[in-house]
């Protein structure tokens, strides 16, 4: 069986439908999740649901007990830059300690394939655009430091026990499919926020920064949709299946988008403008992040198959039959 670790937020409920319509029998899926962001009710009907926080290690070590667990895709995780730079305890001990508990338990338990959820935030600012997997590990916030962090811890378990990982270093997770969009709480993210600026009439979205070293001068991101995200796990676990080495993967579409062209895109999609007001910078926001995708295409076998708009068109799409879900 396969535990999903935070099955039950965005990224993690994505994939779970995608496995079963895959051809993943939901029997054979088991969603653990402390319900903190994650809905049950957006999981596939037929799986296994178990909430359960990974800082207990009685609650996981129980899911193993009750279960065959014979893989685990690892997604929980606290992901809030901001807020881990005002409260980086919560993340190094939720995202390290609970992930050492899970790698203890998989040990015990005979477990010897997790693909794990990173981030390129473990890239701080990168030295090279766009990023391949060569670039310096030097994240600048206590999110991107905790997913470094672990990504060392399981190099190694693997070197120790042969517990052998594949971790995905994502990009910009962004679209909706299965029912499913992006309704954060808070939410942070760029479309999300912007659809919310053009259904909204009290809501204006903030562009922080229009005077970066890009062509129209604002921050340049690589949006991936997050259905082609739920394939790469599901690539990354039947590459370990084949017996192939621990690897880390970045999962992007290697073209980029500034967050001008984001709205100009929403308007095209929506027909309207979203309503937006320019701010000072942020502090750590890079000029551009842009995934260099050729390894994951070539070792994977994975190959991005939305565009941009394919990202807003679903996005959009889905917040018009969900205004709750972006209007909070």
């Amino acid at each position: 069986m396969i535990l999903l670790t935070g099955g039950a937020g965005y990224i993690g409920a994505h994939t779970a439908h995608y496995l079963v319509k895959e051809g993943i029998m939901p029997s054979d899926i088991v969603v653990f999740d402390n319900l903190v962001y994650g809905h049950e009710s957006h999981l596939p009907k037929g799986v296994f649901f178990i909430k359960g926080d990974i800082l207990n290690r009685d609650e996981i070590i129980s899911a193993f007990k009750i279960h065959k667990i014979s893989s685990v895709i690892h997604f929980a995780a606290y992901a809030y830059v901001g807020e881990s730079m005002q409260n980086p305890y919560k993340y190094f001990h939720n995202n390290i300690t609970g992930g050492l508990n899970l790698l203890e338990t998989m040990k015990d338990f005979g477990c010897k394939y997790i693909v794990f959820s990173s981030t390129c935030a473990v890239y701080g600012i990168p030295n090279h655009i766009p990023i391949t997997e060569n670039e310096t590990i030097k994240p600048i916030n206590p999110y991107g430091e905790s997913k470094a962090v672990f990504e060392r811890l399981m190099r190694w378990y693997d070197e120790i026990y042969g517990m052998r990982f594949v971790s995905l270093r994502y990009f910009n997770a962004s679209g909706a499919d299965f029912g499913i969009g992006e309704a954060h709480d808070p939410e942070t993210h760029l479309i999300p926020l912007a659809i919310r600026a053009v259904v909204s009439e009290d809501y204006t979205l903030n562009v922080f920064g229009d005077d970066y070293d890009t062509p129209d001068g604002t921050c340049i991101r690589d949006y991936v949709h997050v259905t082609d995200l739920a394939d790469a796990h599901m690539k990354a676990l039947q590459y370990l299946k084949d017996g192939r080495p621990s690897d880390c993967f970045n999962i992007g579409t290697s073209r980029g988008n500034s967050v001008k062209e984001i709205i100009d895109i929403i308007k095209d999609v929506c027909g309207k403008t979203p309503k937006y007001k320019i701010s000072k910078r942020r502090e750590g926001d890079p000029p551009r992040l842009i995934a260099d995708s050729k390894k994951a295409q070539e070792i994977l076998g994975w190959l991005p198959k939305k565009n941009i708009f394919d990202v807003v068109s679903s996005a959009y799409e889905w917040h018009k039959t969900n205004l709750e879900g972006v209007m909070r």
